[in-house]
């Protein structure tokens, strides 16, 4: 019992330490040990909580694992302190934490290459040991905060590829050791910080693609250890300071893409270790210094795209490093120098395009066996090229586009076997291609085109199997297609549009499957397009317009899916179009002047980017599908010349891009869409020919761009719409042959810009307007012929100075033609027949011919019958009118005459009046009144004696006045 008590006893002791054991375990795993907030974990673990790590990188940073191991740590030797952290390309997202200011050991922290966004915590300027600090390519805002000067160990920062703001921090200026300074694409501010001047170690400064402007600074000139100074896609303006000459380390400066000017400073001649200049894109002027040629380490060099003259001097013995010399885009003249291109010269690179030289081809650059790379484009080069260009056997891309050579090229041409690109486009070649050009194996592109070249396109071309580009437009080639031109597998451009090609197309151009653009047109070619044409899945372009083609389209053409411009426009072919809708990217189709039948496929609708659809002269019928409507980028419609039946469907109007609406010579009927008013960008509207009748919309006033307005040979009626008046830009208005009635608008004068009016045979009556005379832009002719116009020719028609025709005729005009026709000297076409107008034709008009003048009343003079004395005087004499404007006038102005004459003479006997009073008053001396009168004293006599009486004449001035006017008179 006892041992069973024992045994027991145990097992129970056994249980309870396994449970014990157990706890220990979990609680071990479960709750985590303290973490001394002093050590470099605990501030790792709380910067880890605040990020976003998708790839796992930051995994095994736990308290359960030593500290030094953690991924992207560096410790110290005795694993106290982290002095090492390198996340570079993570993946990490989130802000970067102040936290690591804690981490007061660190000297490398490199977060590059991250998603870290947020500001550059000014915390970090207490890492007083921290040496490299790499915080590119991440999405960082906000300034470069000035603490970072506080740094003073710091050799490397590297900030570029960021969202910051604002300028460099002139704080720099305080870390002295530093050797590597990015802060390239970082959308900076301000100018480069003259503190830049401290740097006396700095090795790297790297400031491009920012917003710098303002000077470089000469304090640069301090930083004598510097050997890369980019500054490149700045603002930087000002001179390059001559003090550069000092960084004698220097090896790499890239200035290019600013505003820098002045002439380039000889002192760059002293920079001995320099291997690549680039001040391509600014404003530099003057010569190139002819001391760059002691720079014997440079390698590259690019001073394009500036205002540099004079001759070309550089790349002598001393160069002979110099494998690449940009200079293109400038302004330099002359020949290329005898000491170009000394032998042992290692160019390879020779672009001098686009500048003013002179002479013929340079022969010293076949010293330059070594050139891979020739661009002599855009200059006034001329000659013939010597037959000892085959001397560059090292020649990959010779571009001599855009100058004036002659003669025929060199059948050597084809010894160049390493020749891959040859630009001769744009010049004065003559003469056939050489067979010898089909040993080019490794050619790709040949542009020949706007030269003089002719004959056949030679069959050996096709043996130069690499091409993918062929451009001989405007030539004179003639003959057929080479039949072996689907060998060329790789060719994606053949552009032979312009020439005097005869033939068929080969069937084998269907091989070229990798082939985007086809320009075949302004030919002689011939027959029909071959069903391999299915083939050319990749194709994008094809242009056959202005040849002889003829038949129906092939089915298959309908598997070219990436189709976008079509024309096929001045052909013959028939048939249905519906092999050209296989593809729903177009956006452009032109089948003018072909025979095309059947309808208007709606699938074209499909193309949701068609901007121009061209379908005239051709022989389609049906309506115009409603969803054409669909295609809201159309500028450009033209279904005129066909036998289209119904209505125009309102859906145009949603067609808001659309400038040329073209629906003349069909059979389309029913009244014209008011919604047509709401295409602001229309110009063009042309429905002539056509069976419309109701009015002429009044909505069409809206269409403020319109230039060109034809609704001419219709059934429009009602009355031309005042509205017309809002198209201040028109320059074409014909609604002949309508039945339109009424007046015409008054408001036709603010059409200003119209240079053709034409308003004939309909039933417009009232008087010709004289506002039109206001429409001085008039000239190519105005026709209101075949109306009912009465009234006089008004003679503000002598206004339109411009106009070339006239004409008037079978209406009901009255009068003499006005006077004011004298002007109209540039009018060659004159009809003023079948009216009444009577009078003597002006003598300017004697050289129209019979008919301009016929079946009016009573009109004489040449060319028609002489007039009467009668007439003549009547013609010499006024109008009733104006004989009644002069008298009326005469009588107005007697009148006022003589109302101002009166006023006068009255003022003139008031004044005297009063200075007569005066005069008595002064000579009164004493008055008295007698019988109610006034009496002088001093008057001898008061009236005068009977004789004087009757001598005298009445006037205002008699002194015989009665009493009571003598008092009236006085008082007043």
């Amino acid at each position: 019992m006892r041992l069973i008590r024992i045994k027991h006893s145990a097992m129970a002791s056994i249980c309870m330490c396994h449970f014990i054991l157990q706890l220990a375990i979990v609680f071990t795993v479960v709750v985590p040990p303290i973490v001394d907030s002093n050590t470099d974990s605990y501030w790792l673990l709380r910067i880890k909580s605040q990020l976003i790590d998708p790839l796992g990188a930051l995994k095994n940073w736990s308290p359960t694992t030593p500290i030094c191991s953690w991924n992207g740590l560096t410790c110290e030797v005795d694993q106290t302190r982290v002095i090492g952290l390198n996340l570079s390309g993570s993946g990490i997202s989130g802000s970067i934490s102040h936290e690591f200011s804690h981490l007061i050991s660190l000297q490398a922290l490199d977060l590059s290459s991250n998603l870290f966004t947020g500001s550059i915590p000014s915390e970090l300027g207490q890492l007083q040991n921290l040496r490299i600090l790499l915080l590119y390519s991440n999405y960082l805002s906000g300034v470069i905060p000035s603490e970072i000067g506080n740094l003073s160990k710091l050799q490397v920062l590297r900030l570029g590829d960021n969202m910051l703001a604002g300028e460099i921090t002139r704080s720099i200026g305080n870390l002295s050791e530093l050797t590597v300074l990015g802060v390239a694409n970082c959308n900076l501010n301000g100018s480069i910080p003259v503190e830049v001047g401290n740097l006396k170690h700095l090795v790297s400064l790297d400031l491009q693609v920012n917003r710098l402007s303002g000077f470089i600074p000469r304090e640069i000139q301090a930083c004598e250890e510097l050997q890369n100074f980019a500054a490149s896609n700045n603002m930087l303006e000002g001179e390059i300071p001559s003090s550069i000459g000092s960084l004698k380390s220097l090896r790499i400066m890239n200035l290019a893409n600013n505003s820098l000017s002045g002439s380039i400073p000889s002192s760059l001649s002293l920079l001995s270790n320099l291997t690549y200049l680039n001040l391509l894109g600014n404003k530099l002027n003057g010569e190139i210094p002819s001391e760059l040629n002691s720079l014997s380490q440079l390698q590259k060099l690019d001073l394009s795209r500036n205002n540099l003259s004079g001759s070309l001097t550089l790349l002598n013995i001393k160069l002979q490093n110099l494998e690449t010399m940009v200079l293109s885009d400038n302004a330099l003249t002359g020949s290329i120098s005898s000491k170009f291109c000394l032998t042992g010269s290692k160019l390879q690179q020779l672009f001098l395009s686009r500048n003013k030289l002179s002479g013929r081809f340079p022969l010293e650059l076949l010293n330059c066996n070594s050139i891979q790379q020739v661009d002599l484009s855009g200059n006034r080069f001329e000659g013939e090229l010597p037959s000892s260009l085959d001397k560059l056997q090292n020649l990959t891309d010779l571009v001599l586009n855009n100058n004036s050579f002659t003669g025929s090229l060199p059948p050597e041409i084809g010894n160049i076997s390493s020749l891959k690109s040859l630009f001769l486009f744009g010049n004065f070649f003559t003469g056939k291609i050489p067979v010898e050009i089909g040993r080019l194996k490794s050619l790709n592109t040949i542009y020949l085109y706007d030269n003089q070249m002719s004959g056949s396109i030679p069959r050996e071309l096709t043996n130069c199997t690499s091409l993918t580009g062929i451009d001989f437009f405007g030539n004179h080639f003639s003959g057929p297609i080479p039949e072996t031109i689907g060998r060329l597998k790789h060719l994606t451009i053949l552009h032979l549009r312009q020439n005097d090609l005869s033939g068929p197309i080969p069937p084998s151009m269907g091989y070229c499957k990798r082939l985007q653009l086809l320009a075949l047109a302004d030919n002689k070619l011939s027959g029909s397009i071959p069903p391999t044409f299915s083939y050319l899945s990749q194709i994008s372009t094809i242009t056959l317009y202005n040849n002889s083609f003829e038949g129906s389209l092939p089915d298959s053409l309908s598997l070219l899916r990436n189709l976008k411009i079509i024309n096929f426009s001045n052909n013959k072919f028939s048939g249905t179009i519906f092999p050209l809708t296989g593809s729903n990217s177009l956006t452009v189709l032109d089948l003018t002047n072909n025979s095309f039948s059947g309808s208007i496929p709606s699938i074209l609708a499909s193309s949701r980017d068609l901007t121009r659809l061209r379908l005239a002269n051709n022989y389609f019928t049906g309506t115009i599908p409603s969803e054409l409507g669909h295609l809201t980028e159309l500028n450009f419609l033209d279904l005129s010349l066909n036998n289209l039946t119904g209505h125009v469907p309102p859906q145009l109007s949603n067609c808001k891009k659309i400038e040329h609406l073209l629906l003349n010579n069909n059979r389309l009927s029913g009244e014209l869409p008011p919604l047509l008013g709401s295409l602001q960008e229309l110009g063009e509207l042309d429905l002539s020919f056509n069976n419309f009748h109701g009015r002429v919309p009044a909505e069409l006033g809206g269409c403020s761009k319109l230039l060109k307005l034809s609704l001419h040979h219709n059934n429009l009626s009602g009355e031309i719409p005042p509205e017309i008046g809002n198209l201040t830009s028109l320059n074409v208005f014909n609604l002949q042959r309508n039945s339109l009635s009424g007046i015409i608008p008054l408001t036709i004068q603010q059409c200003t810009k119209l240079y053709e009016l034409r308003l004939s045979e309909n039933f417009l009556s009232g008087a010709i307007p004289v506002e039109l005379g206001g429409v001085t832009e008039l000239q190519v002719i105005l026709d209101l012929s075949r109306n009912l116009f009465s009234g006089e020719i008004p003679s503000s028609l002598g206004n339109l100075m411009k106009l070339e025709r006239l004409d008037i005729s079978f209406n009901q005009l009255q009068g003499q033609i006005p006077h004011s026709f004298s002007q109209l000297t540039s009018l060659h076409v004159l009809n003023l027949s079948h009216n009444h107008l009577h009078g003597l034709i002006p003598s300017t008009f004697s050289g129209f011919p019979l008919s301009s003048f016929l079946n009016n009343d009573h009109l004489c003079g040449p060319p028609l019958a002489l007039c009467s004395e009668e007439t003549v005087k009547e013609r010499m004499s006024l109008s009733n009118a104006q004989v009644a404007a002069i008298i009326v006038a005469i009588v107005l102005t007697s009148t006022l005459i003589c109302l101002v004459m009166l006023y006068i003479m009255l003022r003139i006997w008031c004044n005297w009046i009063k200075v007569a009073i005066s005069s008595e008053d002064g000579v009164m001396v004493e008055q008295k009144t007698r019988n109610g009168e006034y009496w002088n004293m001093n008057s001898p006599e008061w009236f005068p004696s009977p004789d004087k009486q009757n001598s005298s004449t009445t006037c205002i001035c008699n002194p015989k006045i009665d009493a009571e006017a003598r008092e009236n008179t006085l008082v007043r």
